[in-house]
């Protein structure tokens, strides 16, 4: 019994110890000289590998806040659904993996102003299915733990959701005639468009429009205003904007 009584003493006491925890301060980063970032690495253009090697919009981005703020980024890479969740356990400092700012996100994590706009556009092989009154009857294809998820089970009529733990999966899904129609991010339905073009994929209509940013542990306002400060320098050195134009041909700051 006094074994089990130690064992569950120890037990309580690492959980508490993970419930006190707290998000590293700015000062602690700057004094490690390491900032460490995560995000899902399977959302091209925005994060993705080739090869070996983390690429992307928001991984440029990244790279470019940090060298502003005289640090240096460790990567981690893990699937959508868990990168909060992990912001909130503080395994990682800041997330940047295309998070649309929403109220309920918002309760969890600190937001940082929008590094870009976008917004969830229907895809589809057949051209007459472009808008949310297409969608009635049809099945379609979203990433789980996302806003296009929330939007499209708010269109009534649709006949089935089906969810998928990566949008490369949505995106195979509808490829392959698993599925009538894909909603998804308005760039990310560009390349794939221009990727894969014998499938024949067309580009509907906006469901939603939303701004996009780069979270940190709640209430970690300090790392958010530095964040927030090296972002604005770069949109008015036009670093941003040699970086938009690289991925996107286009200006996709929140106007």
């Amino acid at each position: 019994m006094k074994k089990l009584k130690s064992t569950l003493l120890a037990i309580a006491t690492v959980l508490a110890c993970l419930a006190s925890a707290q998000a590293r301060p700015l000062e602690q980063i700057r004094k490690g000289g390491k900032l460490i970032v995560a995000t899902e690495g399977q959302f091209a253009p925005f994060n993705f590998f080739q090869g070996a090697k983390l690429t992307g919009f928001e991984v440029d981005v990244a790279e470019a806040i940090a060298a502003k703020m005289g640090l240096k980024i460790e990567w981690k890479t893990i699937g959508f659904d868990a990168l909060l969740t992990g912001l909130q356990q503080d395994r990682w400092d800041m997330v940047i993996a295309s998070h649309g700012i929403t109220e309920e996100r918002a309760k969890a994590v600190t937001f940082t102003e929008p590094h870009y706009c976008s917004g969830g556009v229907v895809v589809a092989k057949d051209a007459a299915i472009k808008g949310a009154k297409d969608l009635a009857g049809k099945v379609v294809a979203v990433q789980v733990g996302t806003t296009y998820l929330e939007n499209v089970k708010k269109i009534p009529g649709v006949k089935e959701v089906k969810t998928f733990p990566q949008d490369t999966q949505s995106r195979a899904a509808l490829q392959t005639g698993k599925v009538d129609a894909w909603v998804t991010d308005k760039f990310l339905a560009k390349t794939a468009a221009k990727e894969d073009a014998k499938f024949g994929l067309k580009i509907g209509d906006f469901l939603f429009v939303e701004r996009i940013a780069s979270a940190v542990g709640k209430g970690n306002t300090g790392l958010a205003d530095e964040v927030n400060k090296a972002l604005a320098a770069m949109m008015a050195d036009g670093s941003y904007g040699k970086i938009s134009q690289r991925w996107f041909q286009e200006d996709v700051r929140c106007k």
